[in-house]
């Protein structure tokens, strides 16, 4: 299973979003599972539910304690049985592009 989620603190005392943002990609990093983070989100591997959605739930935890209001965008890709889908998506699309 796949999630990738954008999480944003809302009415902070800052218009900077990183120092809250990078709180909440530590708590990915630190789950252990697969991750990664561009400019706009985060994806995490895992596999299933309870496993994703929990670090996601803390990285929502880990932006509120920045911000009274907190924004969460998530979209998943629940795929049973294949891992390493990471990776294993962008390596098929990048085959159709060599």
């Amino acid at each position: 299973m796949l999630v990738a989620f954008s999480v944003s603190p809302l009415g902070g005392e800052s218009d900077s979003v990183a120092e809250a943002v990078a709180d909440a990609v530590r708590v990915v990093r630190e789950s252990g599972l697969p991750n990664e983070t561009t400019s706009m989100f985060t994806t995490v591997e895992g596999e299933d539910w309870d496993e994703v959605m929990d670090v996601v739930k803390r990285a929502v935890q880990a932006v509120q304690a920045h911000a009274p209001r907190v924004s969460l965008v998530l979209k998943a890709d629940i795929r049973p049985g294949h891992t390493d889908q990471l990776h294993a998506k962008v390596e098929r699309v990048e085959r159709y592009l060599d």
